[in-house]
């Protein structure tokens, strides 16, 4: 991305990534068909459908099956770290349906025997691999002082748990608060940040807040995600300039792994896993809503119909840059959620 385009987001604050996952060994065993058409030169997406194909975008970004991790890291990311080491907050989503590769993205796989660079890495998410390329840049920097600090907290039927907590799951139960200081901010009371030196420290807290998480089978995927999950680095840097004085800037960059979008029928949902789906699907649309008032420069901002968009409430607004990832099955049998769960929701932002 050109030093143009970085300026171009900026002025509009948010941009859209599209990337579709390949083909799954169980929508080929149900004998699914390819859908979704990448058009890379468009930036657009285009669904078949009996009369044509339907066609969405242009995006700012759009990756097909055959994008590796690093390539889509590169191109999306980068920059964006680049901004959070000069001292901005930045925020990337990954939002769309249960199975479509969310979690993948954000997190990837880790393989413990492999000496990999940050950018060479070839299946690791955007969390661990932007936390390597994080201490890369601080050390070859060459500051006076920096520290990097994460905090993982996961939103679940709105109520909000810390994923790092040294408690049982029910005693991690956080509050939120209005920040008396700093106007329309937030205080999450009692949220543990925990000090991290390098990548492998990163992969044991993702590991412990994982297995913390909320999971549950539904249709759409063996193990679905529950809940939305906000992983924050927190940059610290102090340098001292040639005339002696003390120069500190603070990044942030929140890394959120939204649940599924469900279509509860079609998830298989009953009981209490429908007023999941119910909560999960309430908070995406409230999501949707202040994003869309945001690009259009609405008076009023939605923040407080949700407790994600309160949570999220600096990192939304004002100079930080929003990227939405939005994730994609190309199979047939998920054409009514794609086009509606992800394409509808892009158009909006």
């Amino acid at each position: 991305m050109s030093n143009k385009e970085i300026k171009a987001s900026k002025k509009k604050n948010v941009q859209v990534a599209v990337r579709v996952r390949p083909m799954n060994s169980g929508e080929i065993d149900a004998k699914g068909r390819p859908i979704v058409k990448v058009d890379y030169v468009a930036k657009s997406i285009g669904l078949k459908e009996k009369s044509g194909v339907k066609t969405f975008g242009p995006f700012d970004r759009v990756y097909g099956p055959e994008t590796t991790q690093s390539e889509l890291y590169k191109e999306l990311v980068t920059p964006l770290v680049k901004e959070v080491m000069s001292g901005y907050n930045c925020t990337i989503f990954a939002y769309g349906q249960t199975g479509t590769g969310k979690t993948f993205t954000m997190e990837g796989q880790h393989d413990d025997s492999a000496d990999h660079s940050w950018d060479t890495d070839p299946t690791a998410g955007i969390i661990p691999r932007c936390l390597h390329h994080v201490f890369t840049e601080l050390e070859r920097q060459e500051l006076d002082e920096y520290s990097v600090r994460i905090s993982y907290v996961e939103l679940y039927n709105e109520e909000l748990f810390d994923l790092l907590g040294s408690g049982n799951y029910d005693q991690s139960r956080l509050r939120i608060f209005e920040d008396p200081i700093r106007k329309g901010g937030v205080i999450i009371n009692g949220m543990e940040e925990v000090p991290v030196r390098n990548r492998n420290e990163v992969y044991r807290l993702l590991k412990m807040g994982a297995e913390r998480r909320k999971t549950a089978a539904t249709l759409m995927n063996v193990s679905s995600s529950r809940s939305h999950s906000v992983f924050t680095v927190t940059v610290v840097m102090r340098e001292n300039t040639t005339t002696g004085e003390e120069l500190l800037k603070q990044g942030k960059l929140y890394l959120v792994d939204l649940a599924g979008s469900e279509n509860i029928g079609r998830s298989g949902a009953l009981n209490a896993r429908a007023r999941e789906a119910g909560n999960i699907n309430q908070s995406l649309l409230t999501l949707g809503r202040v994003i869309t008032s945001l690009t259009s420069n609405a008076p009023h901002i939605p923040y407080r119909e949700s407790k994600l968009t309160r949570i999220l409430q600096d990192s939304l607004g004002g100079k930080s840059i929003t990227t939405i990832i939005a994730t994609l099955s190309p199979c047939s049998s998920n054409f009514e959620v794609c086009f509606f769960c992800c394409c509808i929701f892009c158009a909006r932002s």
